[in-house]
């Protein structure tokens, strides 16, 4: 693993190739090239060096001059070229036949097949009852081309992405307390705090190149983590803060209060910059100490030392991934983080802000291009004048572009649940494992009167569900750029060969549209490199504009390139890292930012008599990712995490039921029960028990709960039971690495 079994972070691991298979390269393939892309697991968006010989790649190492990882790189980085060369790849198309067998096709048959049944749908039931689901992990221009295909080309109203699942509730914050989808940092805050505080989130596990930056950091900063269970983050920092689970908002609430009562704020910054302060600070007038012990759990001092330490702080640096964002009131949660920044006045200086870590490698692409919930470049549907403005950019009618923003995932689910949508185009996700309340998401895919499933493995729980699989080139064998956390943008590279006959996305997505009779519309789409010409277009005299930059190039002289970059501004030198805020104008018409709030609500599924205990979930090994789609491929990843599902327990709930370490335990939820091996380790608090995101049966478990304005999926907390099961003990051995 990537730590020590006292808990510190290995730095030698993230820099040495020999552990890590493809970090060194064969003599008989040494190489005769290099050249450096972004890697395509998170949204660090590290640099690589691939080595090639003939063009192709033949062995990577971590890009030593680049501003993000300078360098490193976690496991999934140095093994990211293995996983294209796994035995299940899809390499033909499939389609269904009578007998309910997927059989090999050939492009024609597979296109022309999609096309007459999403056509035969839409004429029975209208053209809202085709739509698409997207992803946050292919590149930025593909993801355009896909959303201004579906909407404009295929007359589809609804399509999301899987960065519902991970980054709605912080585009929703950012939205409405700052104006835009703004994160506000560069990572170079982590080096440059006195004060950093990470809230349900572990970077020590799941970001670990940016744990590298924190331990970079020449002023000792205090390092307080928030989160209910004692995380790899938590053993390293100056005090950990174990939560009740989804209690962190009163806490921040009464922070607030404690810092207000001291007068312990910015009125200076409060009054120049923002807005609605007072009904605020009236608002959070009922959390006193007391009262937010109670329902935190946390001991009172505790509570005022952390006021005291954010007061000292003359940097002070929030941070939160997961642990808010997936939250049936994660959108309050992450605006109650960002009001602390602004009372304060830690936003828009070197070490601040209001800072949320993303999941995906291109969830910033996602969330600004998809086409989903915004209008292309961060536009809004129901303006007519950004509707008139991106008509005119694609010179196209303004009637083609909705009117109106994507019912959000889960609605699309509920859509064909009641029947209303009943086409339904997968793209590079995994909905049939990685959607909340996993039964029933099933249960709803098989409904479709039609499924299409476009991924690079056919093996997927969701293609393995599809009446058509559209094999589609990865990571590595296509071009295109990822904006990572920070808001850089970065190359991908074809560096390899897709196998058989799958192909780039973008190559997919131009087919459908000439199958479809609208390719007419997508003749100035003819290479990723045009459509970031167009993207660019699109993007003018917007927070995120990239007019600037000068094409592909610039990114790579520049080690990439911050957002925004309008014409006439010269990209940033290369290394250069910059912030947002800094003259304390923020994205709304008057310029200031909103404090947003609102009560707490209690937990919706809190602990019962038959189901005592609290689930909690999360990212449980630096070399795993997501559903382990890709990362289960190499065998070098799946030697750093076991095999079988896991889950921890704390010693006084394994004594209560009789369970020791490696016993197989049945963990039971009202959804449904799977078979783990148990861990006892004091990581979870009594009551409460963790099982990591990555395995298939742990969604079985999760309640379909969601967050009302960003609609995210709440996979954190759900009530359950665990028991011995009869079988007794396993052979497997538990997490290596963690201490018990």
């Amino acid at each position: 693993m990537l730590y020590q079994r006292d808990g510190h972070l290995t730095r030698d691991l993230l820099r040495t190739p020999g552990g890590f298979g493809l970090g060194q390269v064969p003599a008989r393939l040494k190489p005769d090239a290099t050249t450096n892309m972004v890697c395509g697991y998170c949204s660090t968006g590290c640099s690589l060096t691939v080595h090639l010989r003939d063009g192709e790649a033949v062995g990577l190492t971590p890009a030593a001059d680049y501003p993000v990882n300078r360098g490193v790189a976690c496991p999934k980085g140095w093994e990211a070229l293995t996983v294209l060369e796994a035995g299940d790849r899809a390499t033909t198309p499939l389609r269904r036949d009578a007998g309910g067998v997927q059989r090999a096709v050939g492009w024609d048959e597979a296109l022309g097949t999609m096309v007459e049944r999403f056509r035969a749908i839409q004429a029975a039931h209208g053209a809202e009852s085709v739509a698409f689901l997207s992803t946050g992990q292919i590149p930025t221009e593909e993801m355009a081309l896909l959303g201004a295909l579906a909407k404009f080309g295929m007359g589809m109203a609804h399509g999301d992405g899987n960065t519902r699942q991970c980054m709605a509730t912080s585009v929703v914050a950012y939205k409405q307390a700052f104006g835009f989808d703004a994160p506000p940092y560069t990572y170079r805050d982590f080096e440059e705090s006195d004060v950093i505080v990470l809230v349900g989130a572990n970077p020590c596990l799941a970001h670990p190149i940016l744990w590298e930056r924190v331990l970079r950091n020449p002023n000792r900063p205090a390092i307080v983590v928030i989160d209910p269970r004692v995380t790899e983050t938590a053993m390293q920092a100056t005090e950990h803060l174990p939560v009740r689970p989804k209690s962190d908002q009163a806490l921040f609430y009464g922070l607030a209060r404690f810092l207000i009562e001291r007068d312990w704020i910015d009125r200076a910054y409060i009054e120049a910059h923002t807005r609605d302060f007072d009904a605020y600070a009236a608002a959070v007038e009922p959390y006193s100490v007391e009262q937010v012990s109670e329902a935190t759990g946390l001991r009172p001092e505790a509570i005022e030392r952390l006021a005291r330490t954010i007061h000292r702080g003359k940097r002070v640096s929030f941070w939160w991934t997961m642990g808010v964002n997936q939250s049936y009131q994660g959108v309050r949660t992450a605006q109650a983080i960002i009001n602390l920044a602004l009372m304060t006045a830690n936003i828009g200086r070197p070490g601040t802000g209001a800072n949320s870590i993303t999941g995906q490698c291109n969830a910033m692409g996602s969330r600004l291009f998809s086409n989903t919930t915004n209008l292309l470049g961060g536009h809004d549907f129901a303006n007519p004048d950004h509707r008139a403005k991106v008509a005119t950019v694609l010179d196209i009618d303004p009637a083609a572009i909705p009117t109106s923003a994507s019912r959000a995932y889960n609605e699309i689910l509920e859509g064909i649940l009641q029947g209303r949508i009943r086409g339904l185009w997968v793209v590079c996700t995994n909905t049939a494992h990685s959607w909340i309340n996993q039964d029933q998401a099933r249960d709803i895919l098989g409904r479709l009167d039609c499924l299409v499933v476009q991924d690079m493995y056919a093996t997927t729980e969701t293609a393995r569900m599809a009446d058509l699989v559209l094999p589609a080139a990865g990571w590595g064998e296509k071009e295109g750029t990822f904006i990572n956390s920070e808001r850089r943008i970065g190359r991908i590279k074809k560096v390899a060969r897709a196998p058989g006959q799958a192909l780039a996305d973008f190559a997919i997505f131009k087919l459908v549209a000439e199958y479809w009779g609208c390719g007419e519309m997508f003749r100035a789409w003819d290479s990723p490199a045009a459509t970031f010409e167009i993207l660019k277009r699109l993007s003018a005299g917007q927070p995120c504009d990239i007019t600037g930059i000068d094409g592909y190039d610039v990114l790579d002289e520049c080690g990439g390139v911050q957002w925004p970059c309008p014409a006439g501004q010269p990209p940033a030198e290369a290394g250069t890292e910059r912030r947002l805020f800094e003259d304390g104008r923020y994205y709304h018409p008057d310029g200031r930012a909103r404090f947003v709030y609102e009560d707490p609500r209690p937990l919706p599924e809190p602990p019962s008599e038959r189901f005592p205990l609290l689930l909690l979930t999360g990212r449980g090994s630096a070399a795993q990712w997501h559903t382990q789609t890709r990362t289960a491929k190499s065998a070098v990843l799946r030697k750093l995490h076991p095999a079988q599902v896991y889950v921890e327990v704390n010693p006084v709930d394994a004594r209560a039921r009789g369970v020791a370490t490696n016993d197989t335990v049945h963990v039971e939820s009202r959804r449904g029960r799977i078979s783990a091996t148990a861990f006892v380790t004091r990581s979870v608090q009594p009551g409460q028990v963790f099982l990591p995101m990555h395995y298939e049966e742990t969604n079985r478990l999760t309640d379909a709960v969601f967050d009302p304005h960003s609609k995210q999926p709440s996979y954190k907390a759900c009530a359950v039971e665990l028991r011995r099961a009869a079988s007794g003990p396993t052979d497997g051995a538990v997490v290596p690495g963690r201490v018990g």
